[in-house]
């Protein structure tokens, strides 16, 4: 059984959060940067871990782990920042997300995608697209744009003013190549 909406091969960029593989639509990926200074902004929620500048443009960062109650990322010679693009009432918006590592751009078909469980109503998977299959391991498909609430997006696109949306996306597959140990 297949997800509703997923009717086609996609190419997905794979990443750890601890233990766990994670998977964001290619087309929603700008580009994976090494870690780099973030700086912080007061007042912030705690998942949100600061501004980058990335070629003079102001990106928040937020921080995967911190927001799905598993820790906090710490910087490693394997952590990224992933640049991706989420819709926010409409407009797109540049955020970058930290990952302990990143793995590989893969493809995966309509039919190895499963819908994500339902598990009563204490555990929250709606911000899971599905869940990928590969061998005999499950793959969480992200969808970003669930991931946080419409004030916690309304608070990061504010502090990314003029986020362009200009594609990245063949740089990916040269900073997700076998070279970066993940």
């Amino acid at each position: 059984m297949s997800v509703q909406g997923i009717t086609e091969t996609t190419q997905y960029l794979s990443f750890h959060l601890d233990e766990e593989e994670f998977a964001l639509e290619i087309s929603r990926v700008r580009e994976v940067l090494d870690f780099t200074r973030i700086t912080r902004v007061p007042q912030s929620p705690p998942f949100m871990r600061g501004v980058i500048n990335l070629r003079g443009t102001v990106v928040p960062v937020v921080d995967l782990k911190d927001k799905f109650g598993i820790g906090d990322t710490e910087k490693t010679v394997n952590t990224r920042i992933i640049i991706c693009e989420i819709d926010v009432d409409g407009d797109m918006t540049t955020l970058g997300a930290l990952a302990d590592s990143v793995h590989e751009v893969m493809e995966i078909e309509p039919e190895h995608i499963e819908p994500a469980p339902k598990i009563g109503t204490r555990l929250n998977t709606e911000f899971l697209r599905g869940m990928g299959k590969r061998d005999e391991e499950f793959i969480m498909i992200l969808d970003i744009d669930r991931i946080f609430s419409a004030d916690e997006l309304s608070l990061v696109s504010q502090s990314s003013p003029g986020a362009a949306s200009n594609g990245c996306r063949e740089e990916l597959r040269e900073a997700c190549s076998p070279e970066i140990p993940g």
